[in-house]
């Protein structure tokens, strides 16, 4: 909501921001974050989903209405310019004043720590070479974890020494802006991305990758700004290219698994950086209601790939086989479909479906519901699994049509996923409605029987495919995605 109030008084339109309970630092740090600093809330007490329609309206007349009316006739700070004023890096006013302040202290050519180009508490976005903090490895570790500049692990303490040996070889401007974060305003800048790298025990030949991640970030098409939401849907990066392997990074046993350098720290990279950079702590943007630990970078198993002539991931967002590429989404959840037995395609399917039938739940609103046809699960298969596919003759789209006629629930789960049980499409619709309207394809809608089978994604196309793992084991990952709430977005990787 807080982003449509800040549309309407940049329009010179006034608003009132109606907040559930518990959200109303996530509304003002997102106003912050577009340069207001100060937008008139009003909350509404308890859960709308867990109240009876006489609770929620006499709460709502209770508690609401006054703030409404207060909100839209009384004086605003973010109306009145005392506190919505934009800096030229898309802070609010006050924000680049404080931030002055705290950073003011010379640049010191020592090796002491500098802070992450973060959020509050100060120093609000420090710039290149400016010391913030002194001390121990110890005291640095603990005022990190004081200010929430860490993710609770000992960190490497990121000295102006470091940062600048991180980025040695670069010849890149340490103030290149690769865009900005549009949960703080914050800009995304080389400087900061090398920051948290040092602290996630990075090597300097994974800042390409991370460069490309920040650019993901920066892309409105995934939407960084959803991270935070309260299902703790996680970032998966996917890396596809020949420079993979000889950067570092894991495609074989343990896929998945923290344990490797590479994979470990760059996807613990991307953890700090939405901490620090967009601000997503539980004080402001994180409002997951259960957290998922990072996950470590999957890379896929190119070699594998090549000898059975199957395209990466990357492929599918405009990319070449031999293109290095980074792709991200967000998943809300996982699961192993262990021991797959067959030696054919037609036998190793329907088990492969029921795991993406299984793992698939109220994701069914990015189908219908909070999106429209967004829903794209993953499918990661162990290199046996898709040797066993391609021998047969199998590309990925014909396997992706395979698990389209499989990969199916009866139509009344549906709709009680998207209507009932989780009240994520207005008026409880049915599938053959939805169907009439236009908003979902035929095969939703082939009969009215409530048991009828129906896919869980609009197309074969949908389902994303991708190949690492054990090579001699049959196993395969499902993930469910968290559509537009982190869609795919894919961003060369410069070797």
């Amino acid at each position: 909501m807080a982003r449509a109030a800040v549309a309407a008084e940049a329009a010179g339109v006034p608003s009132v921001s109606i907040v559930c309970e518990s959200f109303d630092g996530q509304a003002v740090a997102t106003a912050k974050g577009h340069g207001f600093g100060q937008l008139p809330l009003a909350i509404t007490v308890g859960h709308v989903d867990a109240q009876s329609a006489a609770e929620m309206t006499s709460n709502f007349l209770d508690h609401t209405v006054d703030a409404i009316v207060e909100g839209l006739t009384g004086a605003s700070a973010a109306r009145s310019g005392t506190n919505g004023a934009a800096a030229p890096d898309g802070r609010s006013a006050d924000d680049a004043a404080a931030a002055d302040t705290a950073c003011s202290e010379p640049a010191r050519s020592d090796p002491t720590p500098v802070g992450p180009a973060s959020v509050d508490p100060s120093p609000s976005n420090p710039a290149p070479y400016v010391t913030v903090l002194s001390g121990s490895i110890d005291e640095i570790n603990d005022a990190f974890a004081e200010r929430g500049w860490s993710d609770g692990l000992p960190i490497v303490p990121p000295t102006v020494d470091r940062v600048e040996r991180f980025l040695a070889s670069t010849g890149l401007e340490p103030q290149q802006s690769l865009g900005l974060a549009r949960t703080t305003g914050n800009n995304l800048t080389v400087w900061s991305v090398a920051t948290n790298a040092v602290m996630a025990g990075c090597e300097p030949a994974h800042l390409p990758v991370l460069l490309a991640a920040a650019r993901i970030l920066a892309d409105p098409h995934y939407g960084a700004e959803h991270s935070g939401n309260t299902t703790g849907a996680d970032a998966l990066m996917i890396l596809d290219g020949p420079s993979a392997a000889g950067l570092g990074f894991n495609s074989g046993v343990g896929a998945l698994r923290d344990g490797v350098r590479a994979n470990t720290s760059v996807g613990r990279w991307l953890r700090l950086y939405q901490r620090n950079v967009f601000g997503f702590t539980a004080a402001e943007h994180d409002k997951s209601t259960f957290g998922n630990s990072f996950r470590v970078v999957l890379c896929e198993d190119a070699a594998v790939l090549a000898d059975i002539g199957w395209d990466p991931v990357s492929a599918e967002f405009g990319f070449g086989p031999d293109d290095d590429v980074l792709t991200m989404a967000r998943f809300n959840s996982g699961a192993i479909v262990g021991s797959a037995f067959g030696s054919t395609p037609d036998e190793i399917v329907p088990y492969l479906a029921d795991g993406l039938a299984r793992i698939t739940g109220w994701d069914l609103g990015h189908l219908y519901g909070l999106g429209r046809m967004h829903y794209r699960p993953l499918l990661v298969l162990s290199p046996i699994l898709a040797r066993t596919c391609a021998a047969a003759g199998w590309s990925k789209a014909k396997l992706a049509e395979a698990l389209f006629e499989h990969a199916r629930i009866p139509a009344w789960r549906f709709e009680k996923l998207i209507g009932e049980w989780t009240n994520l499409a207005a008026g409880r619709p049915r599938l053959t409605d939805v169907v009439a309207a236009g908003d979902l394809p035929s095969e939703f809608a082939e009969s009215d029987d409530p048991e009828r089978l129906v896919p869980i994604v609009s197309e074969p196309a949908k389902f994303v495919i991708a190949v690492a793992g054990d090579a001699n084991r049959t196993n395969a990952y499902v993930f469910s995605h968290d559509g537009p709430h982190g869609d795919y977005t894919a961003k060369a990787v410069d070797c």
